[in-house]
């Protein structure tokens, strides 16, 4: 009985490590000024397969993790885009981006660099 007890922690151990090594964590960039754009920048990155998510306000850097079976880092850049934060790699809608909270109103990338053009 004690065998097959241990056999059995055993198999449990060997699938949660399993299931962990499917799992990638990336880092990115995505805009945003506050509290509340980290609490939608979060909700927004929260797909079928994402296990973890962080925005840094100070530095605008995003932590995920997630199963790349399940979801891609397109699609999570892509849903953050969607509620109005340009990632590294989408900009944001200029309608979803315009009705932002005024103090969520952060500077676009591409605003900087149509200003360092001039």
């Amino acid at each position: 009985m004690k065998l097959r007890s241990i056999f059995s922690i055993i198999i449990v151990m060997a699938m949660g490590l399993t299931v962990s090594a499917q799992e990638k964590t990336d880092t990115f960039k995505v805009y945003g000024n506050c509290g509340m754009c980290k609490s939608r920048i979060e909700k927004a990155s929260k797909l079928d397969g994402v296990s973890a998510a962080s925005w840094n306000k100070e530095s605008k850097m995003f932590s995920v993790t997630y199963d790349p079976a399940k979801v891609s880092n397109e699609s999570i850049q892509k849903s953050i885009a969607a509620v109005g934060h340009d990632t590294e790699l989408f900009e944001a809608p200029d309608k979803v981006y315009k009705k932002l909270h005024a103090c969520c109103l952060y500077e676009r990338k591409r605003d900087v660099q149509k200003t360092q053009e001039h």
